[in-house]
């Protein structure tokens, strides 16, 4: 495996773009070209276990806000460091 790559369906996922590319090519050029946070360097995926009944309540309020639920995660969590001591964002 090609060691550019960052997990094993890199490959798969290039191989399907290149197929749509060819396909239908209009659709690809007017995509934005910016990092998600999957492939951001700044960003780190983490696991957090939360009860059903706040997830189910948390992806419904992300949803109704047109809001990613990691945007809200961040958010929360950085307010709380501010007020647990000050420690800030580590900015």
């Amino acid at each position: 495996m090609n060691k550019n790559k960052n997990s094993r369906f890199d490959e798969l996922i290039d191989a399907a773009r290149s197929r749509q590319q060819r396909d239908n090519p209009q659709l690809i050029e007017d995509k934005p070209t910016s990092l998600s946070k999957s492939t951001d360097p700044e960003y780190i995926r983490t696991t957090i276990y939360l009860p059903k009944q706040l997830h189910r309540k948390l992806k419904a309020a992300a949803a109704f806000q047109e809001r990613q639920m990691s945007d809200i995660m961040t958010e929360l969590v950085e307010q709380w460091l501010l007020s647990n001591g000050g420690l800030g964002t580590g900015d």
